[in-house]
């Protein structure tokens, strides 16, 4: 269980819970290349039947052929449309006919739509809002929990964006959801070891596109664990301390910073039916969990009868 919760993401969801109710709509703006990962599942909990746009935004550094599938997979749910965009195209710009569509009470242009935008940190958000609004409002940066406070945003005579703080959940239960996150810069690089993070990275794309990683690194055959893929993309990089040995710390940066930067090319890290069976483990183990602890305190009160 990966923990990272600011004190500022606390209160933004209390806040959140506050303004649900007044809002017409709420947009998401999800990681293409994580769309399970980046969802937020306290919003889902408390959007209820609210109808729902999932922007999926940096469709630029995302895989085309898995992200169709994770569309499909999205629009499948209750009230939930989805729209398909990046920083560099102006996609964004379909947002406020499509608000319009799912509030067919708001269809009068008279008449202003208010619409909750959230997402976790980094995914973007700030930059999609300014795009909107042709002007600077919300801060950007590639530092994950840089919106702290809520602001209401007039994007037109129609729309009207309630902007909140990046917001993440207490405990992200799925151990590969955490590692997807802090690989993208959802959460900061303290919260987990780079080494670690890296190494997930590498078993990923050794598995999944392994072709990248021939490309990127000219490392033919590729070696047979993520360990040794990270100490023969040191040696190629450059990434030795004295003595001939390999700089760990360094490749791990450098293999992150490529990932994030798209230099590795379009990449999904995650399916629909993998991160379902990735939710189904964590149910599983909250049970178990739950159920040890049902124990202790069975026998915890036995022990205390018999004194």
């Amino acid at each position: 269980m990966i923990q990272w919760y600011p004190g500022h993401m606390y209160k933004a969801s209390k806040e959140f819970r506050k303004i649900l109710p007044q809002v017409d709509l709420v947009i998401e703006v999800l990681d293409a290349r994580l769309p399970g990962s980046s969802q937020n599942p306290l919003l889902a909990e408390l959007r209820r039947d609210k109808p729902c746009v999932k922007l999926l935004n940096k469709s630029d550094l995302s895989d085309s052929a898995r992200l169709a599938d994770w569309i499909a997979s999205l629009e499948r749910q209750n009230q939930v449309k989805t729209l398909v965009c990046s920083t560099n195209d102006n996609t964004i710009a379909e947002l406020p006919a499509l608000c319009r569509r799912l509030v067919p009470a708001r269809n009068n242009r008279s008449t202003m739509i208010y619409a909750m935008i959230a997402g976790i940190p980094n995914v973007g958000k700030s930059t999609l809002i300014n795009r909107l609004a042709n002007r600077s409002i919300a801060k950007t940066g590639n530092e994950a929990a840089l919106t702290r406070m809520q602001q209401r945003i007039e994007i037109s005579s129609d729309l009207t964006l309630i902007d909140t703080p990046g917001m993440l959940w207490p405990n992200i239960e799925n151990e590969a959801s955490g590692y997807r996150l802090a690989a993208t810069g959802a959460i900061r690089d303290t919260a987990l070891e780079l080494q670690d993070v890296a190494s997930f990275i590498a078993e990923f794309l050794m598995r999944i596109y392994p072709e990248r990683l021939i490309q990127r690194y000219e490392i033919e055959p590729l070696p047979g664990s993520e360990i040794e893929l990270l100490e023969a993309i040191a040696r190629k990089r450059g990434c030795i301390v004295s003595g001939g040995r390999v700089d760990l710390e360094k490749v791990s940066r450098l293999l992150i910073s490529e990932l994030r930067s798209g230099d590795l090319g379009g990449i999904c890290l995650e399916t629909p039916a993998g991160f379902a069976a990735e939710l189904e483990q964590v149910i599983i183990e909250r049970g178990q969990k739950a159920a040890r602890k049902a124990a202790r305190k069975t026998m915890r009160g036995k022990q205390k009868q018999e004194k």
